[in-house]
């Protein structure tokens, strides 16, 4: 898939900085973890929460050298066998060597899944529209708040997966702080915490992650809303474009808001390491 530009910004330029945000996404908290290790140098970002979930731990933002490449890959990879934890590697438009994808395959990674990267101008956003009845939309601010957002991102899993209510748990001092780059949202109907959403503010843009909504409550409108709410808020602090990686389920909505396709990012993993 071809990058695109938008807003004015050129195409390598909006895919590094998707990058960037990704890479805030994917570390700040870890940063604040006891017994996480986290490296980031011009070449490579290696995420390891400590915790045995892939969902934590990462391989992002590659700026490689041909020349170094493969022994590159080959020392992150290394790390995570030897420390026996579950990862994933991400591979967008802007990483680089051109050939990362070969690299990892030989490396023995495979290839899991593919997401589109998408971005929006801020500023083009549709009208904010009425919520659905009685929904509420919290920016999380408590312990209480950030237990119903673990505890729904946990559901993704069958049966739910324990570590990440562990690491929300570890993780809260710091995502509660003031000045967290992760803002997290929260939909209540009711009493009943149903869907959430997740702003990182990192790259010079706003990313949008963690995009959920209970199987019993979709196809209301909510799960618009847990996206439409951080985007305003965004706007509201001053910036200008939104990004996000959308599965297949998730174009048609993201369209609707005013998304457009900007390339394509693959996620690799060791053999047997399949998604939720």
């Amino acid at each position: 898939m071809t990058m695109t530009s938008l807003a004015g910004i050129p195409a390598k330029r909006l895919a590094a900085a998707a990058d960037d945000n990704l890479a805030v996404h994917s570390s700040w908290a870890q940063e604040h973890l006891p017994g996480a290790h986290v490296t980031r140098d011009a070449g490579l970002v290696v995420v390891d929460s400590g915790l045995p979930c892939d969902t934590f731990n990462f391989v992002l933002r590659a700026r490689l050298d041909a020349a170094t490449a493969e022994a590159r890959v080959a020392q992150a990879i290394d790390h995570f066998r030897r420390a026996g934890r579950p990862f994933s590697w991400w591979v967008g438009p802007a990483d680089a060597p051109e050939n990362l994808g070969d690299l990892l395959r030989v490396a023995g990674l495979e290839a899991a899944e593919s997401e589109v990267a998408m971005a929006a101008d801020l500023h083009a956003l549709p009208a904010d529209p009425a919520p659905p009845r009685g929904l509420e939309i919290a920016r999380v601010r408590t312990p209480a708040q950030l237990r119903d957002f673990a505890r729904l991102l946990a559901a993704n899993w069958t049966p739910p997966d324990p570590h990440v209510a562990q690491f929300y748990e570890m993780a809260a001092p710091a995502l509660l702080s003031d000045d967290a780059p992760l803002w997290l949202y929260v939909g209540y109907l009711g009493d009943t915490p149903v869907a959430t959403s997740e702003l990182a503010v990192g790259g010079g843009v706003a990313g949008l992650y963690n995009i959920s909504t209970l199987p019993s409550h979709r196809r209301r409108g909510i799960g618009r809303a847990l996206t439409l709410r951080p985007l305003f808020d965004a706007r509201a602090a001053g910036l200008r474009l939104a990004i996000l990686q959308a599965s297949a389920d998730g174009l048609g909505l993201y369209a609707q808001v005013g998304f457009v396709a900007t390339g394509q990012i693959t996620e690799y993993k060791p053999p047997g390491e399949a998604a939720p």
